[in-house]
Order: structure tokens, then sequence, then C-alpha cells
């Protein structure tokens, strides 16, 4: 058991394979306030339509999707299924919808839209460039105020342009609700196959949609609880080879990895801090399991955090990297406890009865989501000072929830209670939202990482 706004829609990042363009749509401009997400009836009511993108000549392109014309088909496909997914909006997607001449994307028909009981429009283009790369562009309507909220255009690699619908759904999620994306990130989790009593377990990544899968490891020896690095380069993981337990650091893009721990006694949940130079693990030695930091760079003495008598596990950063939460059972039962970053003001703050585990900061500072333990493991939320308990999920085992990038969405992983069968799950803060993510293999221990850079 591993038990936009405005600024943000002008400042989406360039890169060489990726990069923000087309001078028609690279600025955003502003009308109405954003919807404020605590107001559930603001946006429940709101209707968004999000027809085929449009296309100035059909042709091939070398995009999963296909030609051009199929491609705009996809990419409001996928914005379609990130904005219903996320809890927030009810959208209607390109298969329903008529789709829009050219010259109508930046100067939409918006009677015929407003006839059709559409508050919201979603609107683009894919045009194919010289050297195979594809440009994107993504524009978002009020259609009763007719108006422009936001729009902005990309020049990518046609093997990117998932990323393209993902970053149009964050651009126009961000500017409707008033909250950070999230779309545009990734998660890693442990890839399992085999009978429940010998897993074979590997580190895998997908998109925050679970599209994209790729395995990193073979298998050959059991990957467990992966972390992001904050830049993206890396992935932390605990992995056992001949029985003996190692923290490695691999990089996604070449698989190539290095040692950063290895230890004769047991090692668990190694964590990034906020800035990427510390990992936190815990080792247990003697029948006493405390928690260590070590300079992640390699080569540092590991610094003792905590020195207890019992089992000290876990450890997740505050954002801003001043605290840390972690799990006991110094008081005799599994709980959840937050400390200084260098150890000290060690307090206990779970004391709603049962047990307590695999707790983890939120993005944004204001809850911890864990594991309680009462019978079945559920999710569960709360502040950083115990207090506000609320629960998720309710079912047989979920546990390890992770947070995306915003801090609004959770994923974790479900057990199946007769089989030992695991699968990735998310679940919005309100507790409505649940949905499993498609998977090739089961799947365990996800770990969802930052906004992509």
């Amino acid at each position: 058991m591993n038990t936009m706004s405005l600024a943000l829609a002008l400042a989406l990042t360039a890169q060489p394979a990726f990069t923000q363009s087309a001078p028609d749509a690279a600025t955003a401009q502003t009308a109405e306030p954003a919807i404020d997400v605590t107001d559930d009836s603001d946006w429940q009511n709101q209707t968004i339509a999000i027809p085929s993108f449009a296309t100035n000549a059909d042709v091939p392109t070398q995009a999963s999707a296909g030609s051009t014309s199929a491609l705009g088909f996809a990419l409001a496909g996928v914005i379609t299924a990130d904005l219903q997914n996320n809890g927030l909006f009810k959208p209607t997607g390109p298969a329903a919808l008529p789709r829009p001449a050219l010259p109508q994307i930046q100067a939409p028909e918006y009677n015929n839209w407003g006839a059709r009981g559409t508050d919201m429009l979603i609107q683009g283009y894919v045009r194919a460039e010289a050297g195979g790369q594809v440009t994107i562009g993504c524009y978002l309507y009020d259609v009763a105020l007719k108006q422009q909220l936001a729009k902005a255009g990309w020049t990518l690699a046609p093997g990117d342009w998932r990323r393209a619908a993902h970053k149009c759904a964050d651009l126009v999620y961000s500017r409707l609700s008033g909250e950070s994306p999230f779309f545009d990130s990734k998660i890693a989790y442990i890839a399992e196959v085999g009978p429940k009593d010998r897993r074979l377990k590997r580190l895998a990544i997908m998109d925050s949609d679970g599209q994209n899968h790729e395995f990193l490891t073979t298998g050959q020896t059991t990957a467990l609880t992966p972390r992001w690095s904050p830049d993206y380069k890396s992935i932390l993981y605990l992995s056992y080879f001949n029985g003996q337990p190692r923290i490695y650091i691999l990089d996604p893009a070449t698989k190539s990895q290095r040692l950063l721990l290895s230890a004769k006694n047991p090692l668990f949940a190694p964590r990034w801090s906020p800035d990427g130079k510390w990992v936190l693990y815990s080792m247990a030695s003697a029948g006493n399991t405390d928690i260590y930091k070590i300079p992640a760079a390699g080569g540092g003495t590991a610094i003792k955090l905590t020195d207890s008598p019992g089992i000290d596990i876990g450890g997740s950063f505050s954002p801003d990297g001043s605290r840390i939460v972690f799990e006991s059972d110094r008081s005799g039962s599994q709980q959840i406890y937050v400390m200084n970053a260098d150890g000290s003001g060690q307090k206990r703050i779970s004391f709603f009865g049962g047990r307590g585990a695999t707790p983890e900061w939120s993005p944004r500072g204001d809850q911890i989501a864990f594991t309680h333990i009462v019978g079945n493991l559920r999710v569960a939320t709360m502040d950083p000072q115990g207090g506000s308990l609320r629960y998720l999920t309710d079912s047989w085992q979920d546990e390890a929830p992770t947070w995306a990038p915003n801090g609004r969405v959770i994923q974790f992983f479900r057990t199946a209670k007769s089989t030992g069968r695991t699968s990735v799950w998310q679940v919005d803060l309100t507790g409505r939202t649940l949905r499993k993510l498609d998977t090739p293999v089961d799947g365990s221990d996800p770990a969802w990482g930052a906004l992509r850079p």
C-alpha cells in the first residue's frame, strides 16, 4: 500500500519547438470580469460552443490527427474534453456544431450562435507551415456582448498539437474562472501488470488527460512513488534492485538516470523541495523510521529532520518551502503532522478519528490532501491547521492524492477489492466530478507535475 487571466494569455511560453506566433492571434482583450468559481451558479448555466477549427487549405500534416481539417476537429475535441472534465463547464463539442469558415474565426456570426443559446464561443484555425510545422490559433468570444475575450496562437511541431489544445483550454479556463491553468501539464505514475502478489511496476508518464502515454523504465526493477522536478527536467523515484532500495533521478527526454542514494536500510517516499535543491526521503533503521533531506545535486550530507520513536514517513513541502507535512505513528496510530523545513516545530494536526497517510500540500498552500483510513481508504482534504475536513471520494481503497498545478483537481489511485488491480482517477474539489483516466495497463502512485514551461 502506498498508503487566463489576461496577463497569462499574453505570456504563453515560447520555445524553439513550440512557439507562440500568429500575430493576429497573440494578444488578448478584456471584457467582463472573470467568474468567481466559488459561486457555482455563475458557470453551471453557461453554455460554451467549441466547433471544429477552420483551415485555409485541407492539406496533409505529420500530426497523429491527420490533415489540417481533421486536426481542426481533433483540437476542438480535446478542448471540449478538458473543459468538460474539470467540473466547471458544460461545453458542446465539434460533432454537434457547424464548422465555421476561416473568415468567421475573427468575425463570428454572433446572431447565429446566440440563436443556438450559446453564451461563450471558442473558435480557432489550423494552418500548415513550410518545414512541416503547424500554426494553431485560439479565440474566446462572449456571444451576448459580441466581444472577444482572449486569443493566442502557436507554431509548433505536428507531434505537439495536443499541447496547443491544452493551452487553448487553459486560456479559456483561466479567463472564465479566474483560476490558474493546469491542462498543459504531465503526470508520472507507476504502470502495473501481473497478479496482485507479484506486480511488475514500471515508471510511466502521460498528459494530464491520460494521453501521450510513455514507459520510462523496463520493469526489470520495481519503481515506486515518482515525483516530477519543478522544472520538468527530471523525475525522482524509488527503485528496488536485488532487494536494495535506491533513489534515482531520471531524465524523461533521454531516459538516462543517476543514482542519488543507495542504502542497505529500507527507503521511502522521496520528494522534491519547491526549488528543486533538496530531496526529502524516509529511512528505516533499528526499528525506527525518520525523515531526512539531501541535496538533489548529490554528494552532500543527509540532514536528519525527525528523531522520535516510531515511524515518520512521507514529507511534502508547503509551496513556499517553509514547512513540511508528513505522517507519523508516534502518538500510537498513523497521523498527520507538520514541521518547519529544518525539522523544528513538529506538531500533530489530525484529530478527527481513524488514521491519516500520504499527505500532500496544495500548490496554493491552503489545503492538505491525504488518505483517511477509517475502515475504507478515502481521499480527503483539510486546512494546514487540521480543520475543515472534507471527503472527496467514498470507495474501498482510494489513496495517494496528488494535486493539479492550480490546486483545484486531485488525482489518486484506486485498488479493486477482489483483484488488487489499480487505476488512476481524478476528482475536483467539489467531489462531484469523478472520473477514471484510461491507461494502457493498471496504474498507481500518480504524481501531477507543475504547468509545463
